[in-house]
């Protein structure tokens, strides 16, 4: 047999064991979500559901006129580039050609979208609270916007991490300082990619950012906001007012005696699994062509979004079955307003002082409600310098400069597999953050890490100090995902392990 035959019969048998390989992955997978449909019917409390009240492209209209809003006034981005490139989950890239008009009215900080039936979905910029999507016919919230300050000096005058004034560190003999610059630019082979940070020790080994970005220019983070949820609340247990294990006191909850949310717990809520029925994207039995999406219409509905949680009907028993759903989120975002207006504190202002002031985050900016409810289930934007400083907060097991933020062993509590996905064989989500066990990246299975839609990623490595903090815009999510896979492992040659 020739060469060139010998060649031919490799390539043709290489096809078919590649076909095949990808054939067995594809009966894998739908092989798992049967099981998880199945494990779910079993335990299903046969509550009858509730669609999403309103119109599908209503709601998306108001998504996308606070995807403009946020992208235009808070990130300073062009509004042309925002339209071609960002948020299309809130408002799908094929609806938007829907919409009559797109009025921006760049004084105002405002964004008006027409629908054909001629309602107008409107979002405005209201102070420290962002931008803000409002009820058909209104122009006003329903609270007072406030401006929160940071109490902290000019970023110009402090160092890292505090500051943005660059630190006097030597190079850590230990990196391989040619592979973190090879980690950097497969990090920006996606044109997408909007900032880069990686902290080695806490100390910044490389850094950069897209076109027009600086390290203070907030960015959309999308539902890496989740764990920031978590983090605030952490701070509130460290601070005696919740426990992780006791009934969550949601006030919807203790109106009957009888009502099975009343023993859902604090820790069932931060794992995902409150059982709490609702329609998600993610769901192994989503139907695209069914009812518009609860876990959506946390994003683009201009109700209460804390009543809206805690009025769904409970699905599942408590801690039984884990899903990926927004209601837990903003549950846990409601405990936290509950406990700090309950100690007569400012709301809005809590974030700032409880921990943005003590770890040198600046430029967060938390977005609400018409309610002035913090939606940060998806709706923060934030530099790639505050992630990382959240991620070191964490690699310091809660403490900075001596001072205990989070409470003793915190870190791994969000940092465990939640019980509930455990059942299901799903070894990806902790407490409001994902977890590294099916090494989704080629990182030690211990890691653990902030994700949004769009590209956005904070990987936390304990077992290497490393923080990694990946921005992007939202076009280019699948590149961006390929391009931060390939700098981790760079950056796992790079930096050795403890």
């Amino acid at each position: 047999m020739n060469r060139r035959l010998v060649l031919a019969v490799l390539a043709v048998l290489c096809v078919f064991a590649t076909t095949g390989m990808q054939a067995q992955a594809r009966d894998s997978a739908r092989t798992a979500r049967e099981a998880l449909i199945a494990r779910g019917k079993s335990l299903d409390l046969g509550t009858p559901y509730v669609p999403v009240p309103g119109d599908r492209l209503q709601h998306e209209a108001a998504g996308y006129a606070t995807v403009m809003c946020s992208a235009m006034f808070i990130s300073g981005l062009d509004s042309a580039f925002v339209a071609a490139n960002t948020g299309y989950f809130t408002a799908p890239y094929e609806v938007r050609s829907q919409f009559t008009s797109v009025k921006i009215d760049r004084a105002a900080h405002s964004v008006a979208v027409t629908i054909p039936n001629g309602t107008v979905r409107f979002a405005k910029q209201f102070g420290s609270q962002g931008c803000i999507a409002l009820p058909v016919g209104k122009t006003e919230p329903e609270f007072k916007p406030s401006v929160v300050k940071s109490a902290l000096p000019p970023a110009a005058t402090q160092a890292w991490p505090m500051g943005d004034k660059p630190a006097t560190v030597p190079w850590p003999t230990n990196v391989n300082k040619a592979k973190v610059a090879a980690a950097l630019a497969a990090a920006f082979d996606s044109g997408m990619t909007a900032a880069f940070v990686v902290t080695y020790k806490g100390q910044i080994i490389a850094e950069r950012y897209g076109p027009n970005i600086t390290m203070t220019t907030p960015l959309e983070s999308w539902s890496m906001g989740k764990s920031l949820s978590g983090t605030l609340f952490g701070i509130l247990v460290k601070q005696g007012a919740y426990t992780l294990d006791q009934p969550a006191p949601i006030p919807e909850w203790q109106t009957q005696p009888s009502d099975p949310r009343a023993k859902i717990r604090i820790s069932d809520i931060l794992h995902m699994s409150s059982g709490l029925r609702i329609i998600a994207p993610q769901d192994p039995d989503y139907d695209a062509k069914g009812p518009y999406p609860d876990h959506l219409y946390y994003y683009t509905s201009t109700a209460n979004a804390f009543h809206y949680a805690a009025t769904r009907a409970q699905q599942w028993p408590p801690n039984t079955v884990g899903r990926y759903r927004n209601t837990d989120p903003v549950l846990t975002n409601y405990l936290t307003r509950l406990a700090v207006e309950k100690r007569g504190e400012n709301y809005h202002a809590f974030p700032q002082k409880a921990l943005f002031d003590k770890i040198g985050v600046r430029n967060m900016v938390m977005e609400t409600d018409p309610f002035g409810n913090f939606l940060t289930h998806g709706y923060e934007l934030a530099p790639a310098r505050d992630w990382a400083r959240i991620a070191n907060l964490y690699l310091q097991d809660g403490v900075w400069n001596g001072e205990r933020i989070l409470p003793e062993g915190y870190a791994k509590f969000v940092s465990t597999l939640a019980p509930a996905w455990l059942a299901d064989k799903r070894p990806t989500y902790g407490g409001l953050f994902w977890i590294n066990g099916d090494s989704t990246f080629p990182a030690p299975k211990s890691a653990y890490y902030m994700a949004g839609v769009g590209g956005q990623n904070v990987l936390i490595i304990p077992t290497h100090d490393l923080a990694i903090v990946r921005l992007g815009h939202y076009k280019g999510a699948a590149e961006g995902g390929r391009a931060l896979r390939k700098a981790v492992k760079l950056l796992m040659e790079a930096v050795p392990a403890k």
